[in-house]
């Protein structure tokens, strides 16, 4: 008998566009995502969370903080690319106050929606491993007792992960020096680690890497997953397309429940908020 594992699957950009959003409900309410991380930045996130709350399925809700490429809440300006925004940090030419008042901006309108703090807490292109996010993290969300505080994204392993993005994730792993442990020390839980890398610029490498990456899981990884119908706001906004229906149908087909159970794999439930 294979012995059972849980994974977290979570669909990353919920709010990134229309079809983007409805992709992920479709998955959800098929019991195909343990959650979701929600981007709260653009205008339309109001009518887009009022469909999440619908969903019938227990579904992890958590916040996707976005600090690069997109309009800022808090200035209307739009935000640098990740390495400028690591090197404005670094340089202090950043104030850590104004990533602080732009996380606040998203958070406030995460609870408006959704009416309750998020389930988790994680970022596009993780910028929440970062100095500055991890203080607001604590200052945020830290007095808040264990049942409401959110859960963070852990750290990235290298196992089942394609030979030729290593350097990438040896960057993240970078990034993310000490977070869990610290995750810990301030009280918040901590899951991974973080799996579901892949080359998503080259079609048709999807449902391969799940292939080679499931068995190799450990249990209580979280694997991050970008599924999603292409629409004329997603073009304008983000350069990752075709990938995101290629996910969709993948984690649509039998084929993957197939693959979870060859491999003893279940996916974490839980309904939050």
């Amino acid at each position: 008998m294979k012995s059972s594992r849980t994974i977290w699957l979570i669909a990353d950009d919920y709010g990134l566009s229309p079809g983007v959003s409805l992709a992920i409900r479709k998955l959800a309410d098929a019991g195909r995502l343990s959650g979701t991380g929600c981007m709260t930045v653009f205008d339309d996130w109001t009518e887009s969370a009022r469909l999440l709350k619908a969903l019938r399925q227990p579904s992890a809700i958590g916040i996707h903080l976005t600090l690069t490429d997109f309009p800022a809440i808090s200035t209307g300006r739009r935000m640098p690319g990740l390495k400028r925004l690591i090197a404005d940090i670094a340089r202090k030419t950043l104030e850590e106050e104004a990533i602080a008042r732009e996380l606040d901006a998203q958070a406030d309108r995460f609870i408006a929606e959704m009416g309750a703090p998020p389930a988790f807490a994680d970022g596009h292109q993780h910028v929440h491993f970062l100095p500055p996010v991890r203080r607001w993290l604590v200052r945020r969300f830290g007095t808040l007792n264990a049942e409401e505080r959110p859960w963070l994204r852990g750290a990235p392993a290298l196992a089942g992960a394609p030979p030729g993005l290593a350097p990438k994730i040896a960057f993240i792993r970078g990034l993310a020096t000490g977070f869990d442990r610290w995750s810990r020390e301030e009280g918040f839980p901590v899951r991974g680690p973080l799996a579901g890398f892949y080359d998503w610029r080259s079609t048709g490498r999807f449902g391969a890497a799940m292939s080679r990456l499931v068995p190799k899981l450990a249990d209580g990884a979280v694997v991050m997953c970008h599924p999603g119908h292409v629409d004329e706001l997603l073009r304008a906004r983000d350069p990752l397309t075709g990938a995101r229906e290629e996910e969709f149908s993948f984690l649509s087909a039998d084929a993957f429940l197939a693959l979870l159970d060859r491999t003893g794999l279940e996916l974490a439930r839980e309904a939050r908020p």
